[in-house]
């Protein structure tokens, strides 16, 4: 008996005809070149999509960032707007405390804790509009009343009856100020 063999011939791949990279496949394939080209150019898109996405991301997480410091910066500015009244009453009791001579140690109190309330909301940076003797600035100033005088210049302020303030360079509170205004026979004249 003749035993079938079962062995495939193997191509012996020096018998083949060498592929030309740049010719198309018997079976219209495209041809290496073009197949390079195309996976080349879609890695191309595939960074640049990764690089916007990143770079969106970047954008995304610096806004949040920003928006955060925002919400935080509002928090402390409504804080702040709502001491104010507090600020007031202490400068209140230490200007009545100054008046008696028996509250005289009551305003030492006060001047320590207005003193302390002070520190911290400067720190958060709270400063006091400067209105007395300045030219009035209808930005930093609220004008309730007008004296006539020729002691000081049209429109310099001349008393203070509300203290402004300004926190991070935004007027919180105006300061009520009295404008001195030119003497009535003086402008007829």
């Amino acid at each position: 008996m003749a035993q079938k063999s079962d062995k495939r011939e193997l191509k012996d791949p020096s018998n083949e005809m060498p592929i030309d990279p740049g010719s198309a496949a018997a079976d219209g394939e495209p041809s290496f070149e073009e197949q390079i080209r195309k996976l080349t150019a879609e890695r191309d898109e595939i960074r640049d999509t990764l690089l916007r996405r990143q770079a969106d991301f970047d954008n995304f997480r610096k806004r949040t960032e920003k928006e955060l410091q925002q919400q935080r910066h509002r928090g402390i500015e409504h804080l702040v707007e709502v001491m104010l009244p507090v600020l007031d009453a202490f400068d209140n009791a230490i200007a009545g405390a100054a008046k008696d001579t028996a509250a005289a140690e009551y305003a030492k109190g006060f001047e320590l804790i207005r003193r302390q309330l002070w520190d911290v909301l400067s720190k958060q940076g709270l400063r006091k509009i400067e209105a007395v003797g300045k030219e009035f600035n209808p930005h930093f100033h609220h004008a309730i009343a007008k004296v006539e005088t020729a002691e000081h210049a049209d429109g310099t302020v001349v008393g203070e009856l509300q203290p402004g303030y300004i926190f991070h360079e935004r007027v919180l509170r105006p300061a009520m100020v009295r404008v001195a205004a030119e003497p009535a026979h003086s402008r007829e004249n």
